[in-house]
């Protein structure tokens, strides 16, 4: 599950922001200011940052540049009742990723922070080792043992989002929003599919398996040796 931060100093808008998150699937983390969310950072995990910028002690500039600075990339969507376009512009100056404007849309905000966490992955992990198994993203390869096969895309990114989250379920929904997008025309079954010849490729493969979880979707098991 991923970990979203909210830094808001305003606690009506904070709670809004984390039902519509929690609500989504993200679990959730509050700050009411940059100092506080600096010292939360340092004990907890996060994907992305949504960062109100007025806000008392450190606001929202300040707190990207001490992140940027200190060499941190996790995303930030700032999202803000300043509409200048040189307020914008400073955003993205010191370091932020994507900018909403108060009131937002929730699917909009929704949508910006998928397409933020599905970049920050693709940037960050271009491979994953699973035992003696490597999975190169930018080359759709699965390599095991000196052999290497190309897979077709859906094939691979349906592969690589299973075992980056082992023992995690995956509903064929989730599944098909992250990997197929808004092709509104493809049905669940694609998933079903795409799993089933995922199967009949690495069934024998030792380091994991694809189990299907009755009803909900699927996850994948690594077995350590």
């Amino acid at each position: 599950m991923f970990q979203i931060l909210v830094v808001e100093d305003d606690k009506s808008a904070a709670r809004l922001m984390k039902a519509i998150l929690e609500h989504a699937g993200y679990e959730v983390h509050e700050a009411a200011n940059g100092a506080e969310a600096l010292e939360l950072l340092d004990i907890q995990h996060i994907d992305l940052i949504v960062l109100d910028i007025m806000m008392p002690k450190m606001d929202g500039y300040e707190f990207t540049e001490n992140l940027r600075d200190g060499g941190s990339m996790i995303p930030i969507l700032m999202v803000t009742a300043k509409q200048l376009p040189e307020e914008k512009c400073r955003g993205f100056l010191v370091g932020t990723d994507d900018y909403m404007v108060k009131p937002f849309h929730k699917e909009e905000l929704l949508l910006r922070i998928k397409a933020l966490l599905r970049r920050s992955r693709i940037a960050s992990e271009r491979k994953l080792h699973v035992g003696r198994i490597t999975l190169d993203y930018d080359a759709l390869t699965v390599s095991r043992d000196g052999s290497s096969q190309t897979l077709p895309q859906k094939e691979f990114y349906l592969l690589y989002k299973l075992l980056s989250y082992p023992d995690q379920i995956f509903t064929r929904l989730q599944l098909m929003d992250e990997i197929w997008g808004m092709e509104s025309n493809t049905v669940d079954t694609t998933v079903n599919t795409h799993i089933n010849r995922l199967r009949n490729k690495f069934g024998d493969w030792p380091e994991f398996e694809i189990l299907a979880i009755r009803g909900i979707g699927y996850k994948a098991v690594i077995h350590h040796e």
